[in-house]
Parts: C-alpha cells; structure tokens; sequence
C-alpha cells in the first residue's frame, strides 16, 4: 500500500509540474509559423479578392489551402505603428509607437519575445521599419528606415551590410537560406518574413519592368473625385495631399530623370544606386515608354492644356504608378510560392502556419489618391490569408472584423503559450478552425501624423460591419458617418442627415465604448500632438 502512495504521489507530482510549464502542447504539436508582410500591399491587388487587376497565383493558393478575410483591418494605417502593434498585440497609444517619428521601444513585451523564451527558433528578415535592434530573435538582417529596391544596405544583427541585387529577390533568398540551413531544426520555429515592395517609388525587378505595358488600365470610377471638390465629404478629403494626378512626382513616382518641361527631376540621384548592367535594363525599358509620352503629348505646363487633354495624361499617370505598383507586386508573389514550394518539399506544410498580410491597405486609384492613412475603406482594409492544413478547411472565406492587432494573441495561442493580459487584441484561431462564430462587432481606430507628408489630418473613429464613424480633430472638428452598405465607396457623408440620428447616436456609444476599452482619450490625443510638434518644429 505505501509503494502504491509513492508511486500516486510521484504521477501527481509529475501531472502538475507538466501543467505548470509554460508550453502544455508537445514540442513536436506545436506550429511552425511563417508570417508574410509586405508592405502597403492593396487587397485589391490579390487575385483570390476578385478585383482583377493582376494575377497572383502562389499568395492565391495561401486562400485555396485555407481561408481568406473579407475585413481584416488595421489599427492605424501608416508603416511603423501598424508593425508595432502587430508585434505588442497592443494599440499605438499604449505600445507608443503612435507615428513614423516617436522611437519604439523594444525593451517591452512582444509575441516573437514570448516564443522565443518557450523554445521556438525567431527570425526577422527584410523590412521592419522600426528603429533599433530588434529584440525576440535569434537572427535579425532588417532594412534600415525604407530601405532601397536595388542594391539594399541590410542590419544583419546590427551589423550594416550592402547586397548586390533586388531587395525582393535577396529578402526571400536569406529567408529561405535561413529555413534551409541556419535555423535549429530541433525547434519550432517563427519566421517573420517582410518584404519592402510595394511600397513607394515602386521600382520594379529587372525581370518584370515590361510587365503590362501592352496594357491600359482604366481608372476606378472614382479617380475624378477631385473635380467635384470631393463633394459629400468634409475637409480632410478635400485638402489631403495623395492624389496621382496632382501630388505624385514626374521623377520620383514616374520614373522620368527630366520632366515634360524640360527641368531635371533629381531621379537620376535614385539611378546611381544601380549597377551598369541593371542600369541598361532600367534605361531599355523606361526610356522608350518616357519618350513616347513626351511625343503624345508635348512639352509645356500642364495647366495650360485643355480638360480633355489634362485628363488624358492623368489616365497616363494612372497607369504609369498603377503598372509599377503591380510589377513589384509580382516579385512578391514569386517569392511566396518558393517558401510554399520549400514547405511542401520537405515535409513541414502540414504543421506549419503561414499567414499573407500587408502592414495596412493602399489606394489604386480609388478618389485618385494613392498611399494610404485615412480611415477609409481601402486603406482601412488589409489582406490576410491563413493556411494550416492541421486546422483549417480549404476555401475558409470569414467576414468578421479583425485587426493587426490580432496577430500577437492567436500565434501565442497556437502556439500554447499563455496571452499575457495586457495585450488588447484577441486570438481568432476558433474563427479559422471553426469551433465558434462568435466575435467582435466593432473596431477602433486612430491615426496622429498630421502636418506632415499626405497631409491626412488626425482622426479616430468606430467602424462596425456596415457604419463607419470618424472625428477628425486637432486643426478642424469634423464628424463624418458612413453607410457602407447604401455608400461603399464612402462618397456621402451622413453624419447630418436626420434620417441617419438614431444610428449617430448608436454609433457615438459604440465610439465612447471602445475608447473606453481600450483605454483611449483626448488626453492621449493631445500628448502624443505635442511630442510630434515638438520634433515637427525643430526639423
């Protein structure tokens, strides 16, 4: 009898020092996790989405082999504070990292940390566009700021290091070079592997700088929004500084080293960068296609030519940054379906978490504008595809409200590693493997960095599956309500219109909700003002 108490007491011993530790899944149950962002990659440049612009097959078969998010959102819309929060599983305004200007602090917790620390191997590789050493990984070789699409400087753990090539192409080399070779096999493992297109000036690869020139695209319907003075909206649709035809460069964005009146560009400062032979390329393709232009239509101030003139070259300048964006686009999409190929080559697809995301959507055109920032639908939006064979059912289509600041919570979840309290999103891996249906039913959003490039102004707002409430604030005080199912191009403002009161005030309580929550204020508001104006003034 006393062995049998030994031996009860020993198993239960055992049992509970098993509970206690912090990873309760075996070593070899938990899931390897690759996430894919790139950067200001449109949801509308993804073909599994439906809007055809291009063809992206390898990102495609992500959603094919698992599912697809019709409203996945973001947070803030703007490069840094969008990464940040996918890091923290925190708001801007608790993690910090409000705008591109404030430092981020890696010195606070963050979901690559807590894998880390339970046995997971961590990479970062290409663009994280915050300042710093990055903190969570065995290895890091990250961009400096931007970075540069052709021969790109890289901090390989902090050491800086200049590769000869195309940064889409080199990202998914080392990204593979370290799942292939440089990783401890012995480990799960994460991999947060970060491309820098598309973002601006969208200088394609070598290989895809002819992509689409035997083809016009035609604008969206709304990309003359600027003739009717954006009617229907307030202020800060009429006075932001985005639009192709009018705020985007002849050089910078249109790739021309002298412009249509003869004056140089400064693009030839961006040329130097490249190497005589991707030099030949790059002049082969662009100088043909720039002459051309100047033959159509002239030299001269634009503003002197007529409206259907004007606006014939303002279809050409469409198609000039519509044409660039997506090239890049394709290199990404390259890349993507050499580590799916990788995966399924050696044996790891199966238990292995793949995510395609970008740090926030982009305008194509939509109002004539591109970049991003407003609370808008299409820069608002983001893609996010999932697969893991292991959970989720080919074809998953959920149209429920998440956020970038999801991220963090649903991989410590897979991965069995507890969700520190502090973080304010929520895992969404019942969402993907079909256990519940129940979510969130609204969301919550800010964005700070106003005057500066674009000139978006600050605003934060509430947006459910149909309306969408905004305030834009600091130099005007404007309200503006949507309907997305009667307007989803978000043309008329409704916050006045009587017709329209009970659901302002429904959605002024939803708004007062989740500041609440989530712990926001105008207290917030004006502190983070004054530290930006603080660096804004003395730049």
């Amino acid at each position: 009898m006393k062995n049998l108490i030994v031996i009860l007491t020993g198993a239960a011993l055992l049992n509970l020092y098993s509970c206690n530790q912090p990873n309760e899944q075996k070593q070899e149950d938990r899931p390897n996790i690759i996430f894919i962002m790139s950067d200001d990659h449109a949801y509308q440049a993804i073909s599994a989405y439906g809007h055809q612009f291009n063809h992206t097959p390898n990102i495609d078969r992500i959603a094919q082999e698992g599912a697809l998010f019709s409203r996945a959102t973001v947070t803030n819309s703007i490069c840094a504070p969008s990464r940040a929060v996918v890091l923290t599983g925190k708001h801007s305004f608790v993690n910090g990292k409000v705008d591109n200007v404030q430092p981020f602090d890696w010195d606070q917790e963050s979901f690559p940390k807590l894998l880390q620390a339970n046995g997971y191997a961590t990479a970062m590789i290409g663009k994280i566009h915050l300042d710093g050493l990055p903190q969570g990984f065995d290895y890091s070789m990250v961009l400096p700021g931007q970075g540069h699409y052709y021969n790109p400087d890289f901090l390989i753990n902090g050491e800086r290091t200049r590769i000869e090539g195309y940064v889409t192409d080199i990202t998914t080399e080392h990204a593979l070079k370290w799942l292939k070779e440089d990783r401890d096999p012995d480990k799960p493992f994460l991999l947060m592997y970060h491309q820098k297109a598309p973002h601006r000036n969208w200088q394609p690869a070598p290989e895809y700088l002819t992509l689409f020139d035997d083809t016009t695209f035609t604008p969206p319907p709304t990309y003359l929004d600027a003739e009717s003075g954006y009617a229907g909206r307030g202020t800060a649709a009429k006075t932001q500084e985005m639009e192709i035809d009018g705020h985007a460069q002849w050089g910078h964005d249109f790739k021309m080293v002298v412009d249509p009146k003869g004056d140089s560009t400064g693009f030839s400062r961006e040329l130097a960068r490249f190497n005589k032979e991707q030099l030949e390329q790059w002049k082969a393709a662009y100088d043909p296609k720039n002459e051309a232009f100047k033959q159509a239509y002239g030299k001269g101030d634009e503003s002197t030519f007529g409206d259907a003139k004007r606006r014939e070259i303002g279809v050409w300048k469409y198609n000039r940054y519509i044409k660039d964006y997506l090239r890049t686009i394709q290199s990404v999409d390259d890349g993507v379906g050499e580590v799916l190929d990788y995966l399924e080559k050696n044996g790891l697809a199966d238990n292995t978490i793949v995510v395609y995301t970008s740090d926030q959507g982009f305008y194509l055109g939509e109002h004539g504008w591109f970049d991003k920032r407003f609370m808008y639908e299409q820069s608002f939006r983001t893609p996010l595809l999932v697969k893991y064979p292991r959970e989720i059912q080919p074809g998953t289509v959920i149209d429920h409200l998440v956020q970038n600041l999801d991220f963090a919570p649903t991989f410590l979840d897979y991965a069995g590693v507890p969700v520190p309290e502090d973080m304010q999103g929520a895992s969404f891996r019942q969402l993907l493997n079909g256990e519940s249906n129940e979510w969130r039913d609204a969301v919550y959003y800010t964005y700070y960095e106003y005057p500066s490039v674009h000139m978006v102004k600050r605003h934060y707002g509430v947006a459910t599956d149909r309306y969408k409430l905004m305030h834009f604030y600091y130099d005007i005080d404007e309200w503006e309500l949507y309907d997305l199912e009667t307007d989803p191009e978000e043309l008329r403002n409704v916050y006045d219109d009587p017709s329209y009161s009970e659901v302002r005030e429904m959605m002024h309580e939803r708004l007062d909700e989740m500041r609440e929550k989530y712990g926001d204020s105008d207290e917030n508001n004006q502190k983070f003002l004054d530290a930006y104006m603080k660096v804004y003034d003395n730049r």
